[in-house]
C-alpha cells in the first residue's frame, strides 16, 4: 500500500476480509504518524516506494497517492514488473492515461483502477441492463456526486491544492460519474464547465457542474460539488427504461442503495438494496485478473476514454467555454 492518508487506511482495513485473494504486508508512507497503524495492521512499513519495489514478497503495488504523482509511480512499477492498482484519476491527461495503459499492457501486468462505484451491486445491475438492451437506446445520464468532507481539512493538504486536485470535486467524486457515463454512452465528443467557488475558500472552487456530449449521440449532466452534505444519485434514461441509484451513505462506510427504475408499460418501482463493499470487491477483482482466473472488467481503454473526458472538464472549467475531448 502507497500512501495511508485517508483511502489507503480505508482500504487497508477492508483488504483484512479479502486475504484468501490478497494480503498486504507493507506500507509506504512519508508523513509521520504510520507507525502505529502499521503496527495495528501487521504491516511493515518502509522507508520509500523504491524499497517496495525491490521488495521480492510484493508482487503489486496499490497507489493511493496524490494525482500528480501515478504516472511515474506506475512507470516504476512496470520497470520493477510489479502489478497495479492505481486510485483514481489514473492521470491528468489523455496522453499520461495512454502511456500508462501501454506500458502495462506491453509488460504483461495487471492495471486496476479505483473506479469501485462499478461494483456497487446497483449500479453493476444498471450496466448490465445497458449492456444488454433492456434500457433500449440509452439517451441521457444525470449525475451528482457531492459532500463536504475536505471543508475542514488543513489548507497546507495536496487535496486542497488546485494544481494538484483541480476543478472542484472532479478529480474526488466526478471522475467516478464519468466513467459510468463513458462506459454507457462511449467516448465523449465534447463539455462545457461551470466551475464556482460559492460557499468555500477552496482554491479549485466548490461547486462544479459538466455537460458532456458523445460521439454516438446522447449526453451526460454531472456534478460534483465540495461544500454541500453528502448525496450519491445516478441515473441513466433510454428508450425502453431508466434507473437511478441512490447511495444512502459515502462509500467510506457503505449503508445500501435505494434504486427506483421504470420500464415501457410499467409503473415505478422503488427497491432497497442492502450494503456492500465495492473497495475490497474491486481489488478482489484485480487480484483475480493478476492469478489469470478473469480478465479485469475495468479497460484500458475504458480509462483512457474517462481521462480524455477529464482533460477537457479541467480545461473548460478554466475557460467556461466549450472543449473537445481529444
Amino acid at each position: 500500500m502507497v500512501g495511508l492518508g485517508w483511502w489507503g487506511r480505508k482500504m487497508v482495513a477492508v483488504l483484512e476480509g479479502a486475504r484468501p485473494h490478497l494480503d498486504v504486508v507493507c506500507a509506504v508512507e512519508p508523513a509521520p504518524g504510520a507507525e502505529e497503524f502499521c503496527a495495528e495492521h501487521g504491516l511493515k512499513l518502509l522507508g520509500n516506494y523504491a524499497e517496495a519495489l525491490e521488495s521480492p514478497d510484493v508482487e503489486a503495488v496499490i497507489l493511493a497517492t496524490p494525482h500528480s504523482l501515478h504516472e511515474q509511480q506506475i512507470a516504476d512499477a512496470v520497470a520493477a514488473g510489479k502489478h497495479v492498482f492505481c486510485e483514481k484519476p489514473l492521470a491528468m491527461t489523455k496522453a499520461g492515461a495512454e502511456k500508462a495503459v501501454a506500458l502495462c499492457r506491453e509488460a504483461g501486468l495487471v492495471l486496476g483502477m479505483g473506479h469501485e462505484r462499478r461494483f456497487e451491486p446497483p449500479i453493476a445491475g444498471m450496466l448490465a441492463a445497458a449492456a444488454d438492451g433492456r434500457l433500449g437506446r440509452i439517451l441521457q445520464v444525470e449525475a451528482n456526486f457531492s459532500h463536504d468532507k475536505f471543508l475542514g481539512l488543513d489548507p497546507s493538504n495536496w487535496r486542497l491544492n488546485a494544481s494538484q486536485a483541480p476543478a472542484a470535486g472532479m478529480t474526488a467524486t466526478g471522475i467516478h460519474l464519468t466513467d459510468l457515463s463513458a462506459k454507457l454512452l462511449g467516448p465523449a465528443r465534447d463539455v462545457r464547465v461551470a466551475c464556482e467557488n460559492l460557499a468555500s475558500q477552496i482554491p479549485q472552487g466548490d461547486t462544479l457542474s459538466a455537460h458532456i456530449r458523445f460521439h454516438g449521440g446522447g449526453t451526460a449532466y454531472v456534478s460534483a460539488t465540495l461544500a454541500t452534505p453528502f448525496v450519491s444519485r445516478f441515473a441513466v434514461f433510454g428508450t425502453k427504461g431508466w434507473i437511478e441509484v441512490r447511495d444512502k451513505a459515502h462509500v467510506e462506510a457503505p449503508a445500501g442503495w435505494v434504486v427506483t427504475s421504470a420500464s415501457t408499460g410499467t409503473p415505478i418501482e422503488v427497491a432497497e438494496v442492502g450494503p456492500a463493499e465495492p473497495v475490497r470487491d474491486n481489488l478482489v477483482a484485480f487480484a483475480a485478473a493478476v492469478r489469470g482466473r478473469q480478465a479485469y472488467p475495468i479497460t484500458g481503454e475504458d480509462m483512457i476514454n474517462n481521462i480524455a473526458i477529464l482533460e477537457s472538464i479541467i480545461k473548460s472549467a478554466a475557460t467556461g467555454m466549450v472543449e473537445t475531448v481529444g
